[in-house]
């Protein structure tokens, strides 16, 4: 049976964008968020859905919609907090519905400098229809998560909490979305690594997959000083292979804003090479995407497959010659495509799986495969001029002295049409005319390569058609103890602010005592200046313990018990309940 979608709304394209657009705060932001708009504008593909992060004025974002309204000619500003969220959604469909769900747990208020309490962070939603079928609908979910802030790398972030709470609600709405057979697409500047525990909860309890590991899966794990990528003991990427192969939107080399304050006075005269070291650049921009069950009409065989993912918005401003923002953009394209195969259960027998898939390459081999020429071949469809200029070098330097690297190795251990067909560390984009010579005889490059990638997209829709494995026990305890961590910081902050205030009470009240023994009227004034700055303080710190901290522990306690629950449900206890023991409530594990 045919999708009932017309050719042109089988692919979908998607870009996400972090646009550092914050008020008297980012430089050169109106003139870079209007050249956001017209690289939008200019985008090969053309985008079909855009998510936009930090756009905080009208004004930015109206610049943004005049560039892209012929090709994006619908949009949603989204409000929330006391001074927005920055998030927007720009379509080429009419948005049915819009939302903007805030997050329980949002930043704390003691923290008025940096912002995130007052801008109400959340999720901005929008239901999408791109066909005439009761599940051609595309629910998008455009969010920007708390940032680390602190040593985030050295363990050291007390905001961590926030940040697995709030993946944990997006993951709720992205797993009611994909419930109801909708074509699921979860983006934005989520502030953590690849793998990550907020990562993990998202792709575990949400039927989504981060669309660059479907492509690329064993890209980073984080910037190169990170420690769950120092432990897998790798070279320090390029600036190139950061880019090309782990995703890197944040921090890179390439970027003019992560420069020394010199070069970023004159970032037109910098040129970077693309073998310059990058020890610092990695991926926190993502895009997830589920395979839209039923979004092909009546015929279950019908889901949506990643063909391409890439990072973009490398150029430069054409004036400023700075880059566009502090981050580059992730891009992807998904299509529609139809299974010939039966679905199989337990994904560890699916021959199709895609850890069966990426076996299979791992254990063929191809002495003939030119690795160099696949992946500079893979990018030629690029038409950001900057883009494809960085990626005009053959050869990849991703390491120092005579160490081979990780990738390097495994170019002899993997056939090249595996690497073309975007099996495995390579998108799908190559050309046929560099398949192995060897292949090209049993069949010629075309139907070899629609083969390779037919299997490719067989093995995402067979891995998406498993179900989707619950975290195991031990990452609950993990969530937990930040959560636990978190909570017992809190009550000591709201501890000490409480006893602040009846402290300055009491020096209040003093302070009126001692005015009517004071000798002269200066005293008594210096007494009543000291106890109404004081008592004003107090009062400040008395209202946040009462009313702000109570309600992040009423949130807490709430993610808290949902945990729990979904640790019991791992561990085969049906549920989280509650006994009566010696008088008191002892958490435990029942069935409810």
């Amino acid at each position: 049976m045919e999708s009932s979608l017309p050719p042109e709304l089988a692919e979908l394209n998607i870009i996400t964008l972090n646009c550092w657009g914050l008020l008297y705060i980012s430089k050169d932001r109106a003139s870079r968020l209007a050249a956001i708009g017209q690289a939008l504008a200019a985008s090969d593909p053309v985008p079909h859905i855009v998510g936009l992060q930090e756009c905080w004025t009208q004004e930015d974002y109206q610049a943004i919609r005049r560039a892209t309204r012929f090709i994006l000619p619908y949009g949603k500003f989204y409000h929330s907090g006391a001074f927005g969220g920055g998030l927007a959604i720009l379509s080429r469909w009419p948005i049915e519905e819009s939302s903007m769900v805030p997050y329980p747990l949002n930043g704390r208020p003691t923290a008025f400098f940096r912002g995130d309490w007052f801008v109400g962070k959340g999720v901005a939603c929008a239901r999408i229809r791109h066909g005439k079928g009761p599940k051609e609908v595309i629910d998008v979910f455009n969010t920007h998560t708390h940032p680390a802030y602190e040593n985030h790398q050295k363990g050291v972030d007390t905001y961590t909490a926030h940040r697995l709470s709030q993946a944990w609600e997006l993951s709720k709405l992205a797993r009611a979305a994909a419930e109801k057979g909708h074509l699921v697409v979860a983006l934005g500047d989520f502030n953590d690594v690849p793998l990550s525990l907020p990562h993990r909860i998202l792709t575990s309890h949400a039927p989504v997959r981060d669309v660059w590991r479907v492509l690329h899966p064993d890209s980073s794990l984080g910037s190169a000083e990170h420690d769950a990528e120092r432990a897998r003991r790798r070279p320090i990427p390029t600036a190139e292979f950061n880019v090309r192969e782990n995703g890197a939107t944040s921090n890179t080399a390439y970027n003019s804003w992560r420069w020394p304050k010199q070069q970023q006075k004159r970032p037109a005269d910098v040129v970077v090479a693309p073998d310059t070291s990058d020890a610092k650049g990695q991926r926190i921009d993502y895009i997830f995407a589920s395979s839209g069950a039923g979004a092909g009409g009546s015929n279950p065989g019908w889901g949506w497959v990643v063909q391409d993912a890439r990072v973009g918005m490398l150029q430069r401003h054409p004036d400023l010659g700075c880059s566009l923002s502090d981050h580059f953009s992730v891009e992807a394209t998904l299509i529609l495509h139809h299974s010939s195969q039966q679905q199989q259960s337990p994904r560890s027998n699916n021959p199709l799986s895609l850890e069966n898939t990426t076996a299979l390459a791992r254990s063929s081999t191809n002495n003939d495969s030119n690795r160099d020429k696949s992946l500079a071949t893979a990018n030629s469809n690029s038409n950001n001029s900057d883009y494809h200029h960085l990626l005009s070098k053959p050869s990849i330097d991703t390491h120092h002295g005579d160490a081979p690297s990780m990738a390097d190795t495994r170019a002899t251990e993997i056939p090249e049409a595996f690497l073309t067909a975007g099996i495995y560390l390579q998108t799908p984009t190559a050309s046929e005319s560099h398949l192995p010579l060897r292949h090209a005889k049993q069949k010629s490059t075309t139907t070899l390569r629609d083969h390779l990638l037919a299997t490719s997209y067989e093995a995402q829709l067979c891995d998406a058609a498993q179900p989707v494995a619950r975290l195991p026990p031990s990452t609950y305890d993990e969530i937990l103890a930040v959560v636990h961590a978190y909570m017992a910081r809190e009550r000591s902050q709201r501890r000490w602010r409480g006893h602040h205030f009846f402290a300055w009470v009491g020096v209040t009240l003093a302070c009126y005592v001692g005015v009517w023994f004071s000798p002269h009227n200066y005293v008594a004034f210096i007494l009543m200046l000291l106890s109404s700055l004081g008592l004003v303080a107090g009062t400040i710190d008395g209202l946040i313990a009462l009313l702000f901290f109570g309600s992040e522990m009423r949130a807490l306690k709430e993610f808290e018990w949902e945990i729990l629950n979904a640790k019991a449900q791992a561990s085969g206890a049906g549920g989280a309940g509650f006994m009566k023991k010696e008088g008191r409530e002892e958490k435990s594990w029942s069935r409810v």
